[in-house]
């Protein structure tokens, strides 16, 4: 038999019991499309993290305080330490000491609520300096952004994204108005236009000097983070000596290995977040990959059901001339259309779930988020479809190619 009479008698095979066909590529249709759904929102997910860092342009240099570990028990020490103080902020800023760092936003945070009359809301405060606007490319739908003489002044004022504004004003103009933050009255003085949820949520977020914000709100003496701009990019390595040179030397450090901080440039975030989810992609695709092996199971079951039901097919043809050649290849053939039915029908269906997943977060939570088809994951799909047909097909279409013509005949 040639390959074309072949796939005609296997196609012809599968389509006498078409509910039981449907029903056994289902635990293949379920496995593809779960890869592809969490393939396709992991690439999304990469895009719009990486778009977001990308945002704040590759001039920038990111201090953080504690030492960056590949152990991951280490990452709240990361963000708890109080490493990065006030004299490193003052030292760095000095031109003597970074000359090509053309400036120094520092950055704080917390966790903090906020009222006006009746109305409450939770929320995070940034305490920055007043050259974040542009850092963060932040645009003004009402009043103005702070500036650094207000930050030398520590000015009980405060920036509001556009959401809190709404929720705590309505319609309102809630310039010149005051709002309570932990026991301090703060004066709104400008509005954020409301640009959706980011890297950064600054719809939802309170902005204001951070000496305000240290002295009045949080009662700390650190930073969370430094931002460092670089004159220009050829410039950032000898930006990062001059940092690190700085601040062991204010922490009286002579081990690099016993560094309290990290400098890292928008490279190292880029490669660091990349890294963290391919790695959640491959975990959680190997978790959807687990119904493939049940679905591989179902069809090596459901097989050997046909083969036993076919017994005295498989005996006529045999009589008729066809080998243990042809009657393997048909069942092999019919395993192998089932599994690659399942795995493009998985495809399928899992692109349209990565679209309406991208649409309904972009439509309604608020968040740009791209929809992504992952390539990688419809050539996997084939593959692993593919795979799992003759992976799991040969076992039952050897036992069919086994079967002597006569007892094949003689069957009940």
């Amino acid at each position: 038999m040639n390959l074309k009479d072949t796939l005609k008698t296997a196609l012809a095979g599968l389509s006498t019991h078409k509910s039981r066909t449907a029903l056994t590529i289902l635990g293949i249709v379920i496995g593809i499309t779960s890869i592809m759904l969490v393939m396709s929102i992991g690439q999304s997910a990469q895009n719009l993290i990486l778009g977001e860092i990308q945002s704040f342009g590759p001039n920038n240099l990111f201090v953080l305080p504690g030492r960056v570990s590949s152990n991951p028990s280490s990452f709240s020490g990361t963000l708890l330490s109080d490493s990065l103080k006030p004299k490193d902020l003052q030292d760095l800023e000095n031109k003597n000491n970074v000359p090509d760092a053309t400036s120094i936003i520092p950055i704080t945070f917390g966790s903090v609520v906020v009222s006006y009359g009746s109305q409450t809301y939770n929320t995070i405060i940034l305490g920055s300096s007043g050259d974040s606007e542009n850092v963060f490319s932040l645009d003004m739908a009402q009043g103005t952004f702070f500036s650094n003489s207000d930050v030398l002044s520590h000015s009980p004022v405060v920036i509001l994204g556009g959401k809190i504004a709404t929720e705590l004003f309505g319609a309102s103009n809630p310039i010149g108005q005051k709002i309570r933050v932990k026991n301090e009255n703060l004066r709104v003085i400008g509005i954020l236009q409301k640009k959706g949820q980011s890297f950064v949520d600054f719809d939802t977020a309170l902005i204001s000097p951070y000496t305000t914000v240290q002295q009045y709100i949080l009662g700390t003496r650190y930073f969370q983070r430094l931002i460092i701009q670089a004159s220009s990019p050829s410039v950032i390595p000898g930006v990062i000596s001059d940092v690190t040179r700085v601040l062991r030397n204010n922490h009286n450090i002579t081990d690099p290995s016993k560094d309290d901080f990290t400098v890292e440039t928008q490279q190292d975030i880029i490669n660091t977040i990349g890294t963290v989810i391919t790695i959640l992609t491959i975990l959680l695709s190997s978790v959807a990959a687990i119904s493939l092996i049940v679905g591989g199971v179902g069809i090596m079951n459901i097989m050997l059901v046909s083969v036993t039901e076919r017994t005295r097919e498989i005996g006529l043809r045999k009589a008729l001339g066809a080998n243990n050649g042809d009657i393997l290849n048909q069942f092999l053939f019919e395993s192998v259309i089932l599994t690659l039915s399942g795995g493009i029908i998985g495809i399928i269906l899992g692109t349209g779930a990565g679209w309406a997943a991208s649409f309904l977060a972009t439509r309604f939570a608020g968040v740009n988020f791209p929809f992504v088809f992952s390539l990688q994951g419809a050539i996997l799909g084939v593959i692993v479809s593919m795979a799992i047909g003759l992976g799991f097909g040969i076992f039952p279409a050897r036992q069919a190619s086994q079967k002597s013509p006569i007892e094949a005949l003689r069957y009940e």
